[in-house]
C-alpha cells in the first residue's frame, strides 16, 4: 500500500501541485518543520556552548525534528486507513511532500526571464532557487545554476520523498522531508552550524543515497527519448565524475544531466562571497550554457519524472496483484 500511496501522490501532484489557497490558509508542512527547527536552533545552539555540546544537542534536535512529523503523519495515515478511499486521501496529503510542479515552474521561469528580460531578469529568477551570489553570474552561469538546481532538486524534492513514501508510507515521507529540511537550514559548514548541524547533514547524506543513484538512472534513461540528448554520455559522465563531487549525492544527478546535455556543470561557485571549489560534472562539455539548454534540461526532467511515476505504478500493480 505504501508503493500505491507513492504512485498516487506523484500522479496527483504532477497535475495539481500544492493548492495555493491551502498554502495561504494553513501554510505548508515544510514551513511547519522549519519553524520547529528554528525554535530548536535558538534554544539548543547557543554561542556559549562548547563544540561537543553543540554536536550532542544537534543530534537530539534531529531526533525531535524527525520523530514529531513522522508521528503526526503516522497518526493521520492510521485515521485515513479507516475511511473509504483512505489511500487516495493519504495520497492527497502526501502531495505536500513532493515538488514536481513547483520545481518545473521555478526553473522554467529562469529560462523565460533570460529569453525576455535578459541577464538581470535571469539573475533575479535564479536567485529564488539557488544560494549562490547571482550578481557574480553571467548568462551561462545563470543557465548552469538553473540546470544544476533542476537536477539536484529532482533527486531531493521528488525522487527521494517518493522513495521514502514507498518504503515507509506517509510517516516515512514526512520523516525524510524533516531530515532534508533540517539539512537545508542547519546542515551548513558555518561557524554557527558546523557542529550543531553535523548530525543533520550526515543523516541527510545517508537517506539520499538510494534516490540520488535512482535519479541518475532516470535522467540517463530519459535522455534516450529527448532529441539532442545522449544516454551514453550521461552514463559516461556519471561513472567518471559523480564521485568527485564534494557531496556524496548531488554529483549523481548533476553528472547525468551534464552528460546528457553535453555540458560542464558545477565547478567553482560563489556563495556569500566565498568561492567553493568543486569538481566539474560533465568534464569536457560546454560551459557556455544558455536558456535553450535550460529548456532541454526541462524536457529530460519531464520524461524522467514520468518514468518515475510509471516505475511506481508498475511496482504497485506487481505488489498488489
Amino acid at each position: 500500500m505504501s508503493v500505491l500511496l507513492a504512485f498516487l501522490a506523484l500522479l496527483i501532484e504532477r497535475f495539481t501541485g500544492y493548492p495555493q489557497p491551502l498554502l495561504k490558509a494553513i501554510g505548508h508542512p515544510v514551513m511547519w518543520i522549519g519553524n520547529l527547527i528554528s525554535w530548536l536552533d535558538a534554544r539548543l545552539n547557543l554561542p556559549s556552548f562548547q563544540p561537543s555540546r553543540r554536536r550532542l544537542h544537534g543530534a537530539l534536535a534531529l531526533a525531535v525534528i524527525v520523530l514529531i512529523p513522522a508521528a503526526i503523519a503516522g497518526i493521520v495515515s492510521g485515521v485515513l486507513s479507516l475511511v473509504p478511499f483512505g489511500v487516495v486521501l493519504a495520497a492527497v496529503v502526501a502531495t505536500s511532500l513532493l515538488a514536481q510542479n513547483s520545481l518545473e515552474s521555478h526553473v522554467a521561469a529562469v529560462a523565460q526571464a533570460l529569453e525576455t528580460g535578459g541577464l538581470e531578469a535571469g539573475r533575479v529568477a535564479v536567485s529564488r532557487i539557488v544560494g549562490r551570489d547571482p550578481d557574480r553570474l553571467d548568462e551561462a552561469g545563470v543557465s548552469r545554476a538553473a540546470i544544476e538546481s533542476l537536477a539536484e532538486n529532482f533527486s531531493d524534492g521528488i525522487v527521494a520523498p517518493a522513495f521514502w513514501l514507498g518504503v515507509g508510507g506517509l510517516a516515512g515521507g514526512a520523516a525524510y522531508k524533516a531530515v532534508n529540511t533540517a539539512d537545508s537550514m542547519i546542515g551548513h559548514r558555518t561557524e554557527k552550524h558546523e557542529d550543531f548541524g553535523w548530525a543533520s547533514a550526515r543523516f541527510d547524506d545517508l537517506v539520499n543515497l538510494p534516490a540520488s543513484r535512482l535519479t541518475a538512472l532516470l535522467i540517463a534513461c530519459a535522455a534516450f527519448f529527448v532529441r539532442g540528448a545522449s544516454t551514453e554520455n550521461a552514463w559516461r559522465a556519471v561513472w567518471r565524475d559523480a564521485g568527485k563531487h564534494r557531496s556524496p549525492n548531488a554529483g549523481w544527478p548533476e553528472a547525468a544531466m551534464a552528460g546528457a546535455l553535453g555540458l560542464a556543470l558545477a565547478g567553482p561557485r560563489v556563495y556569500g562571497g566565498v568561492t567553493v571549489h568543486d569538481a566539474t560534472m560533465g568534464a569536457g562539455g560546454r560551459r557556455e550554457a544558455t536558456a535553450a539548454d535550460i529548456r532541454a534540461a526541462l524536457k529530460i526532467f519531464r520524461v524522467a519524472d514520468w518514468l518515475l511515476i510509471g516505475l511506481f505504478g508498475f511496482l504497485a500493480l506487481f505488489l498488489l496483484a
